[in-house]
């Protein structure tokens, strides 16, 4: 194992001071092999702080440019590196902000055909990647050649992050077994709040460095949210699937040639307008849409749309069977974020094209009702 250089020593000198990392615990990090899919929103934080943090070989993968668009969020790269490939460009951002450590760019696309190989030479996968296929493909990936997966995901004001470890808990497939490919929309479909893969990013940095060092608790069987606007942190528990097709008792997808990532949509998860929503209501009556109200019973009890039942998306996994299934399901909250979490929690149970309304209870009163009581959070 390398052991720290006097230059090492003053640069990590806060990590020296914490007894849960120390001298022992920076020799691990420096002789740590992380690899991070995707250089975009997640990746830039996740790649700045594993750099500094000193881990000695981290890997980039993305066969992207940067795009002037990018630099809202994308802190590894400045106006200079617009046109430039990404994985270059980071590999040489993350070079000069630490000289000490070997950064390997792959300025490629990641494959079925090309993982096993990426993967072999790395110990720890951070995944932050935009889209769903590559989501599946690295779990799957990580799941057949055992690699921990540190895996997040952003969308609008909104993110989550969970950690796998082969043998310790359950994959991303066990949490959403279906892919929802073309469900929900990409940053450059719906935007996204600049500083929020920054929050998500350093979550995904932190667990890696844990795994790396062996201390804490991971977020293994645990799925953390985040809600910007409102400001809120959740978790929600989850276990192994027996029948999951990757990690189960009996796997479907025993190669990344099995995977199925490019499976068609099932059980996708949509979103509505509020004008949509009281549409579908008055068309229906209110009788024949099971609206599910997720915030919590304070919450509720200020204000909700009529017949509404109401299970907050904490309680939602071991509660979904009160849900009715005979009419379709539209989730709401108050401003969007929850509500988009439980209906892609319930898109990957088997709900058959679960709906969210679309800026929640906020914007259905500034859009449909204004007499509507909508309860601050807390």
């Amino acid at each position: 194992m390398a052991t720290l250089n006097a230059a090492e020593r003053e640069r990590y000198s806060r990590h020296l001071l914490l007894p849960e990392v120390g001298a022992a615990g920076q020799e691990k990090l420096k002789n740590a092999r992380v690899l991070i899919v995707g250089a975009g929103g997640l990746g830039s934080p996740a790649a700045l702080y594993l750099a500094a943090a000193g881990v000695g070989t981290l890997g980039i993968i993305d066969h992207d440019q940067v795009d002037l668009s990018n630099l809202q969020r994308q802190l590894l790269f400045d106006t200079a590196a617009v046109g430039q490939g990404k994985a270059l460009s980071a590999q040489a951002r993350l070079q000069a902000l630490n000289p000490e450590i070997k950064i390997v760019a792959h300025p490629v696309k990641l494959g079925a055909d090309n993982a096993a190989e990426l993967l072999a030479n790395y110990e720890c996968v951070i995944d932050g990647s935009d889209r769903l296929e590559t989501r599946y493909l690295v779990n799957d990936a990580c799941v057949l050649f055992k690699r921990p997966l540190v895996s997040a995901a952003i969308h609008r004001f909104e993110g989550q992050a969970m950690t796998y470890v082969p043998g310790q808990g359950p994959c991303y497939r066990c949490l959403f077994p279906h892919s929802a490919a073309g469900a929900v929309p990409n940053c450059a479909e719906a935007g996204v709040l600049g500083v929020l893969p920054g929050v998500l990013g350093a979550v995904q940095a932190t667990e890696a460095i844990k795994l790396v060092l062996g201390i804490g608790t991971p977020l293994i069987g645990r799925l953390l949210t985040y809600d910007a606007l409102d400001m809120q942190w959740h978790e929600f528990r989850f276990t192994r699937r027996a029948d999951c097709a990757v990690c189960g008792d009996r796997p479907t997808i025993r190669s990344l040639a099995d995977s199925v990532a490019d499976e068609p949509m099932r059980g996708a998860c949509r979103d509505l307008k509020p004008q949509q929503l009281r549409d579908l209501l008055q068309a229906t009556g209110g009788g024949h849409i099971t609206v599910v109200d997720v915030r919590e019973a304070r919450e509720f009890a200020a204000g909700h749309l009529r017949g509404a039942l109401n299970i907050p998306v904490g309680e939602l996994p071991r509660r979904s069977a009160e849900i009715p299934l005979e009419f379709p399901v539209v989730f709401v909250c108050r401003s969007g974020g929850r509500s988009r979490r439980a209906c892609e929690l319930a898109a990957g149970a088997g709900i058959k094209e679960p709906a969210s309304l679309e800026g929640g209870l906020l914007a259905w009163a500034a859009m449909v009702d204004p007499e509507m009581q909508v309860a601050p959070v807390g």
